[in-house]
């Protein structure tokens, strides 16, 4: 995957007169980005030739608001557009007390290379602004069963905390990481999690990232949840959507990923 440079604008439709990066910069401090690189997760909705193994990244970032009064306006950030077969999966923000997931209308500037929307909601003084951006690539270098994803980041202000995660596919085997990582997580002892961590990352501080893993199987993860659930992920019961969602929200697991992990629980359960 090339390299991703993720910049942040915040366009002040209160005040037409246009304002410097600094100045906007002082406006909206990133808390928090995360995100998450999910290889062969799931297809786009709209993929027809699903020959090659799908890339799912997703972005979610958390903003404070610093300035003494309440904020409306346009986000702006760069993808890597230009990367084979990029498309758009979802993207989204946050109610302020995260109870509510608004889908976004965004606008996409092909010559910019950068995708564009306006806030759902008015950001209130000392709040806080999370949104989600998710998209597809097929990027994943392939050599028979071998695998391998590249990821590179280079920060375009300083952030807070600052985390990376791999999402292992189902029936992935040797899968190493370099760098090594930091901790390894699992749910319901199925899907391998790792986790890179930063306490605050420098503007222009770059990260690196390799995946490798050997895999045979051709569906998704997706799509062998789906045959063992015997069930497509959009049929969840709304009341564990819902909750699921929330979690999703405070600790920057997209969207699909949510859903993943409730019929992981669901299984789960069934086991127990």
């Amino acid at each position: 995957m090339k390299r991703l440079c993720f910049i942040f604008c915040l366009l002040l439709l209160l005040n037409p007169a246009i304002t410097t990066a600094e100045e906007n910069e002082n406006i909206l401090n990133m808390q928090e980005l995360s995100i998450k690189v999910m290889p062969e997760f799931t297809y786009h909705p709209n993929d027809v030739n699903k020959e090659h193994p799908p890339l799912l990244i997703g972005y979610q970032g958390t903003m404070l608001n610093q300035s003494d009064q309440p904020q409306k306006g346009q986000i702006e950030l760069p993808l890597p557009m230009g990367d084979k077969n990029f498309r758009i999966g979802y993207v989204a923000d946050y109610s302020s007390d995260l109870s509510k997931v608004y889908e976004i209308e965004y606008i996409i500037d092909q010559e910019k290379g950068t995708i564009s929307w306006t806030t759902s909601e008015e950001i209130q003084p000392n709040d806080v602004y999370k949104f989600v951006v998710e998209f597809y690539t097929d990027t994943i270098i392939v050599e028979k069963e071998k695998k391998s994803v590249a990821f590179q980041f280079k920060s375009f202000t300083d952030v807070g905390l600052f985390n990376v995660s791999f999402i292992q596919p189902l029936q992935a085997e040797n899968i190493e990481l370099n760098p090594a990582p930091e901790e390894k997580k699992t749910h319901a002892d199925e899907e391998g999690i790792y986790s890179y961590n930063f306490q605050g990352l420098k503007a222009g501080e770059e990260k690196s990232f390799k995946l490798f893993y050997d895999r045979t199987e051709t569906k998704t993860t997706v799509e062998l949840m789906e045959k063992q659930e015997q069930q497509p992920v959009e049929k969840v019961e709304n009341n564990k959507a819902s909750s699921v969602l929330s979690i999703a929200a405070v600790s920057g697991v997209g969207l699909l990923f949510a859903g993943a992990i409730t019929l992981f629980i669901k299984r789960n359960r069934k086991k127990n």
